[in-house]
């Protein structure tokens, strides 16, 4: 019912910088929070980011100061920008949002199925 496709990862040197976006479609009413999370081989999934509908931005403290949560509302999608990238941002990076999908229904998570970023040292 709600597909959210994440891309742009890929493979870039330490100090280098990305671009994730992620867009989602489907049937949906409204979407609340959108954001990133991400996991590393062996480990568990950890929160990267997240931005409110009202543009209220929230992030984990590896990425304070090198990455920026963005969302165009009319589009559905949402932006990671990744600076000074490190080795151990190394991970598999997945989008979620909160959708609901009609005006009496639920915010339900869903997610994207991820993009791998690698950076190289």
């Amino acid at each position: 019912q709600v597909q959210l496709v994440e891309s742009g990862g890929g493979l870039v040197q330490a100090g280098g910088s990305l671009r994730l976006s992620c867009a989602a479609s489907g049937i949906i009413f409204s979407i609340n929070a959108m954001g990133w999370y991400r996991q590393a081989p062996g480990k568990q999934r950890d929160f990267v980011a997240t931005c409110t509908s009202g543009g209220k931005t929230n992030y984990a403290d590896s990425g304070k100061g090198r990455f920026t949560i963005s969302r165009d509302i009319t589009k559905n999608t949402v932006y990671l920008q990744m600076n000074s990238l490190k080795p151990e941002d190394t991970a598999v990076y997945y989008c979620n949002a909160e959708v609901r999908i009609w005006i009496g229904g639920d915010y339900n998570d869903y997610w994207g199925q991820g993009t791998h970023v690698t950076v190289s040292s």
